[in-house]
């Protein structure tokens, strides 16, 4: 069995707006998310092998009801903006019900508010002060958050995996094309069957 003892699980965007049927940006990952199981398998993932995890982190994604904090945005943050998504105190930027049992063991780190986990956050700072070596990236949207966050760690030195069936992307071909041809240049890429079995 892996030894995960220096190794964090990196949950990104488990968040109503994502996740719930009535989240504003459900449709965006919808096919792509029930195609991988992400929500099932992340959860039996924690529910299995949670507690061997050196750490355990969420980064929700969070703004001001005016969203001040983005100037001039472009792309998904211009959208998140105009549809009114991820609002700090609103439902849908609230942390899936789904992990309520987990709360325990989840450790919440706040102040995202882009694509990459590592910026505006403590993260690399919790992960330094933890003695992790590598992380596990679970969530959505794998061509953004998803991608920009294991860039990210790997260039600050940490061996990166992204699980193929515990993330999901706006389409199941973006999905596939990600696990297959971007996520191998910087970092492994495994399923969750693989990891508890390895």
């Amino acid at each position: 069995m892996k030894d995960l003892s220096k190794t964090a699980l990196l949950l990104i965007g488990f968040q109503n707006d994502y996740f719930a049927e009535d989240g504003i940006l459900h449709a965006v990952v919808e096919e792509s998310s029930r195609v991988t199981g992400v929500l099932d398998n992340t959860l039996a993932l924690l529910s299995g092998r949670g507690r061997d995890f050196g750490l355990v982190v969420s980064t929700p994604i969070h703004f001001t009801p005016s969203y001040e904090e983005l100037t001039e945005p472009v792309g998904i943050l211009k959208t998140i903006r105009e549809v009114g998504a991820f609002k700090a105190g609103s439902r849908g930027a609230e942390t899936i019900a789904e992990f309520e049992p987990y709360t325990s063991l989840i450790r919440e780190v706040p102040g995202k508010r882009g694509l990459n986990a590592f910026s505006n956050t403590e993260l690399e700072v919790l992960l330094r002060e933890h003695g992790i070596e590598e992380i596990i990236l679970a969530g959505t949207v794998t061509s953004i958050c998803i991608d920009s966050t294991g860039r990210h760690a790997a260039e600050l030195g940490f061996k990166v995996m992204v699980l193929s069936d515990c993330t999901s992307g706006r389409t199941v071909f973006e999905q596939q094309y990600y696990c297959e041809n971007v996520f191998p240049l910087y970092g492994e890429v495994a399923s969750l069957s693989t990891l508890v079995a390895a």
